[in-house]
């Protein structure tokens, strides 16, 4: 398992901002900015890079091929996480993630990211509403500039 401790250190530095690559249909690499951050997958129990999304594009890459790459950055010091996407939400049923445990994930991905939030109710409620899934990327390779 590729270690995630310079991705993790990067993480509060800069809000979770992060690059996230991922693979379009045609073969082309998409980019999109996101808040990411590392926690244990909620089935294999292993760290992972998460995050959370919605019907967006990088949705569609993603289910469409899995790999990605999301690169952390604070001033010259970088930490890029290479790996397998899984996507487990509403529309991406997961047999281990009843909706009580998504509804839970959802949340501890947006406070590895660095979220906070004064009103999870209402956080849950408008997370359902958009059909917001979590984005969890098994590392494989990690590489950066650490220093």
């Amino acid at each position: 398992m590729a270690d995630l401790s310079v991705f993790s250190e990067l993480v509060p530095l800069d809000h979770g901002l992060c690059v996230l690559s991922s693979i379009r249909r045609d073969g082309s690499v998409a980019a999109s900015v996101v808040n990411a951050g590392v926690l244990r997958h909620p089935v294999i129990d292993v760290p992972v890079v998460g995050l959370v999304a919605r019907g967006l594009r990088k949705l569609d890459n993603l289910r469409n091929d899995p790999r990605a790459t999301i690169v952390a950055r604070v001033g010259w010091r970088w930490a890029a996480v290479e790996g397998e996407a899984e996507v487990i939400g509403p529309d991406d049923p997961h047999p281990d993630v009843d909706g009580e445990r998504l509804r839970l994930l959802l949340r501890e991905v947006f406070v590895a990211a660095g979220g906070t939030h004064e009103d999870w109710p209402e956080y849950d409620r408008v997370m359902l509403g958009e059909g917001s899934a979590a984005v969890l990327i098994v590392p494989r390779r990690t590489y950066g500039n650490p220093a």
